[in-house]
């Protein structure tokens, strides 16, 4: 007689093996350290802030050439110094065998994307269109003339370029001085809150412009849409005519319309591991899927928001909850299949690529940890993957440079783990 299973024991044995097949189906990648090439013109990369990958899989590179300091730039002054090194300039183009095919200088910022025909779209103040050919602007989003911290749309601005001469570096703004911080001024901050509050009622969050920073570009030219991810109230999704460069809609955290966005600052409140904040905490990015879906990342909450492209709410994501300082989820790109199955999320903090299940969220596989070596991150900052499934990644701090990384079962792959394994002698 034979003896009968239970369904119940049935049932979990088949999620047992189906949870198994999907985590080793996770993507496998290998790291390709002959791309790209070294840069010509003896140019040293500054932190990377834009990366985009066009229709014939060739890589645009937005980077801060103002990152550099003296002791990089010694080959700009005369007579040279050193060898080495010169300020690239700002935009970079790297084919997909690893040779610089173009470039231009532009204003520094912060997120990019390029269309079909090569224009190039890089977040400022606002978002501008630029001609790769000429590097000139030839279309831009409006935006308010003013920033919330006082002064001119921009903030700060770019200082001055004198051959030669470079900045503190990369993290110069990021360290504690000695001593700390000094004690909190009650005065100072009464004023600064009195500031932001007649800042905020003069510009609401329904106000149809850019108002903060640029953290995000995403162009969607089948739906002739533009998504913007815009800093301010912490992070608003903006959506912009691809044609006309006018505003369509927006929305915030969970969906909102921006008529319900909250300008208090309680609801930005968040301690990792806690409670998820009511708004979005401060730096998003985003993305679109094929099927529609657009995946807003809250880095500082360590959570990405999935809505339809009109931006109502279906799901939340949350990742490494308990990372503070910078948060964990980044960049977010998608894997190259058509039913796109996994989200790639970049981290800045942790210095490690998440490779999430696109349906229901689950992390079913990670890459990478911080390191100088090839193949490692010290600030993971961008991600972008072209059509063959190849990943990209930019970083920052003092990492400054692009790496790529390959499909392990591509044909790239396999040799370079075959040469991994290969003896030395």
């Amino acid at each position: 007689m034979k003896k009968l299973v239970p369904i119940a024991a049935v049932a979990a044995l088949a999620c047992y093996l189906a949870a198994g097949l999907l985590a080793q189906s996770a993507p496998r990648y290998v790291f390709d350290p002959g791309w790209p090439k070294p840069l010509p013109n003896k140019w040293k990369m500054g932190g990377v802030t834009g990366l985009a990958v066009d229709r014939d899989d060739d890589v645009w590179v937005h980077n801060r050439p103002n990152d550099l300091t003296d002791i990089e730039l010694e080959a700009e002054l005369t007579p040279p110094l050193a060898d080495c090194c010169t300020r690239p300039p700002s935009m970079i183009h790297i084919s997909k065998t690893g040779e610089v095919i173009g470039s231009f200088d532009a204003p520094q910022g912060h997120g990019m994307d390029v269309d079909s025909k090569g224009f190039v779209y890089i977040g400022q103040d606002t978002v501008r269109k630029y001609d790769p050919k000429s590097g000139k602007v030839v279309g831009e989003i409006a935006r308010v003339p003013e920033t919330e911290g006082g002064g001119p749309p921009g903030g700060r601005g770019q200082p001055p370029r004198v051959p030669g001469r470079g900045s503190q570096g990369p993290v110069a703004g990021f360290l504690t001085p000695p001593g700390g911080r000094g004690q909190p001024n009650p005065e100072a901050a009464a004023k600064a809150a009195e500031r932001r509050a007649e800042f905020r009622k003069k510009y609401p969050p329904t106000t149809p412009m850019i108002v903060g920073g640029i953290e995000e570009i995403r162009i969607m030219e089948a739906d002739n849409d533009i998504y913007v991810a815009d800093s301010y109230l912490g992070g608003r999704v903006m959506v912009f005519d691809f044609t006309t460069l006018a505003f369509k809609r927006g929305w915030g955290a969970y969906g909102k319309p921006l008529s319900q966005v909250s300008t208090d600052e309680a609801d930005r409140a968040y301690r990792p591991g806690g409670p998820m904040p009511k708004e979005f905490r401060g730096h998003l990015t985003l993305n679109v899927s094929n099927d529609g879906l657009v995946y807003a990342a809250d880095r500082n909450a360590n959570r990405i928001h999935v809505t339809t492209k009109d931006g109502k709410f279906l799901k939340e994501f949350i990742v490494a909850p308990t990372t503070g300082v910078g948060g964990s989820t980044g960049g977010v790109a998608f894997s190259p299949d058509k039913e796109q199955r996994f989200l790639y999320i970049s981290d800045l903090t942790n210095n490690k690529i998440y490779f999430l299940n696109r349906q229901d969220g689950r992390i079913v596989g990670t890459m990478g940890q911080m390191g100088d070596q090839g193949g490692l991150w010290y600030g993971l900052h961008m991600i972008a993957v072209d059509t063959r499934g190849n990943i990209y990644t930019g970083e920052v701090f003092a990492g400054e440079r692009v790496q790529r990384f390959v499909p392990a079962e591509s044909p790239r792959g396999k040799v370079l783990a075959q040469l991994d394994k290969t003896p030395l002698f």
